[in-house]
């Protein structure tokens, strides 16, 4: 029989849908999900499993102007992942019109010489039936020759469709992964510091959530392989400045505490085990623009 993978870029403005509709492919929640622009920091692999294929998909920030050296990181992490990609998946939100950075996308593409696209017009459920055709006939012009599909990631509407417009563009391949349970090459640390910032991400607003990045300090696990006792886990959130401290704490401690219930859930439901979770809120001025300190927090090689 006929098997074929390979690596895929998932590509896109920030807010178009791409974590989602990778995690729903997938199966699995790899990366965490937010109504804010710019959730995904890192590219994130996520391994998906067909009759047929096998299909390494590589979620990256999305591609935006950048004001920050953080901002720059996640740009040039996305643009990084092209050379090697087989093919790519180019995610709009199809209840607008092309953006500036849609335009940008499709011009970044072209310079690579990417011929192998298929361009997923997400965001249908919200898409106005007056907008359908003008928005349609916009992304195919700006993306021809590209394959396209309307699709919601939300409700996984077409995505098998994707898929199947996907893997006859990728190579005849055995698996890349022989592991028919692996899905992904994150660490439970990682995955863990990730859930705790999406619920910061949840619970707060303005210009909070862009400036907060969650380290774990400490991960305690009970001794001599005994699984009934819990795992200790401390985390720092850090903030940018002094003033989105007591936001994040809140009064009397109840919206650190709030945080700290919904992520220890998500964690428990991550790793199957009890966990004890302490949060701390710490200051880092302008963090996002000290090299030294994305280094520290692994969003940065």
């Amino acid at each position: 029989m006929l098997f074929r993978s390979g690596s895929v870029a998932i590509l896109g403005r920030p807010n178009a849908g791409k974590s989602t509709l990778m995690n729903y492919i997938v199966g699995q929640k790899v990366a965490i999900v937010s109504n804010k622009p710019q959730t995904t920091r890192r590219t994130l692999l996520g391994v998906a499993n067909r009759p047929g294929a096998q299909i390494a998909f590589y979620d990256t920030p999305g591609i935006h102007e950048p004001h920050s050296k953080l901002g720059k990181v996640m740009v040039d992490f996305a643009v990084q992942t092209l050379p090697d990609a087989d093919a790519a998946l180019f995610v709009v939100d199809v209840s607008k019109p092309p953006t500036d950075e849609d335009k940008h996308i499709a011009r970044l593409l072209k310079s690579f010489g990417f011929e192998r696209v298929v361009v997923v017009l997400n965001k249908m459920d919200r898409l106005r039936p007056e907008y359908v055709q003008s928005n349609y006939d916009e992304y195919e012009e700006l993306t021809k020759p590209a394959q396209m599909m309307m699709t919601s990631a939300i409700t996984g509407e077409n995505l098998d469709k994707v898929l199947d417009l996907l893997v006859p563009l990728l190579p005849e391949s055995p698996p890349l992964f022989d592991d028919p349970d692996f899905y992904t090459s994150q660490t439970v640390r990682d995955m863990a510091s990730e859930l705790i910032r999406e619920q910061v991400l949840h619970n707060t607003r303005e210009e909070v959530p862009h400036g907060v990045a969650v380290q774990i300090e400490e991960w305690e696990e009970p001794q001599h392989g005994n699984t009934s006792e819990i795992i200790r886990i401390s985390a720092l959130i850090v903030v940018e400045r002094e003033s989105q401290k007591p936001i994040l704490i809140g009064k009397k401690g109840q919206m650190l505490k709030k945080i700290g219930t919904a992520a220890r859930v998500q964690i428990e439901s991550l790793i199957g085990a009890h966990v004890f979770l302490e949060l701390f809120v710490k200051v880092g001025e302008h963090w996002r623009d000290s090299s030294v300190r994305l280094k520290e927090l692994g969003l940065s090689e």
